[in-house]
């Protein structure tokens, strides 16, 4: 079956029914966490529930402590498992171009209008998106094959204003690796590079001792 034989909406369901996402009998996890920004070390412990909430522990740095925080967020509501219908309800879809890379674009309708994927291989590789006021554009070159979906190992991001189009903040680049704790893959290094006027601020999140709760 090619592509033009598929709806657009089809074609969307199932490259966000492949993504990785843990069941609802996830049973949270702890692990000890070391983060590193521009040389400096800090170390302390996280903590996430069942319900997927984080709390940074044995942190003293406010800074350090929000920036381990946030990306314990990022990662986790990545994680959760929710529906097509759920998530995708209200919006529709359309065919757009397609790439020299053979990425097919999907332009969103309804509720979303104004974002937009690519997909390639039954995965996205580009997401542009307006969320709280802001447009992010995520442009995804690699990816872990869990054989339940796939997880982003290679990617960048940057944000613009949605009325200007101006450049908000500086263009980051991610690297991400997972192990598998029991029967779940789990977030163990994250690194961040990012380029502001000219300046690169390297980041680094490594979680070791990944134990599952309960």
């Amino acid at each position: 079956m090619t592509v033009t034989q598929i709806s657009a909406q089809e074609l969307f369901r199932s490259a966000y029914e492949n993504r990785y996402t843990w069941d609802k009998s996830f049973p949270g996890y702890t692990a000890d966490i070391t983060y590193t920004y521009n040389q400096q070390v800090f170390t302390g412990k996280i903590h996430v529930n069942p319900d997927l909430k984080g709390e940074v522990l044995e942190v003293a740095d406010e800074e350090a402590k929000k920036a381990i925080h946030n990306q314990l967020w990022e990662t986790t509501i990545h994680r959760i498992r929710r529906t097509f219908e759920e998530t995708h309800g209200a919006n529709t879809f359309s065919y757009g171009d397609t790439d020299e890379n053979g990425a097919v674009e999907i332009i969103l309708g309804g509720k979303g209008a104004g974002d937009k994927y690519k997909l390639k291989n039954n995965e996205v590789c580009l997401v542009h998106r307006h969320i709280h006021g802001v447009v992010v554009t995520i442009n995804t070159f690699s990816s872990h094959e869990t054989g339940e979906g796939y997880l982003s190992h290679r990617y960048d991001s940057v944000y613009h204003d949605p009325q200007t189009g101006a450049q908000k903040g500086g263009k980051s680049n991610f690297e991400d690796e997972y192990e598998k704790v029991g029967n779940y893959f789990i977030l163990k290094r994250r690194a961040i590079s990012t380029e502001t006027e000219g300046k690169t601020v390297d980041s680094e999140f490594v979680f070791s001792n990944i134990q599952l709760l309960g």
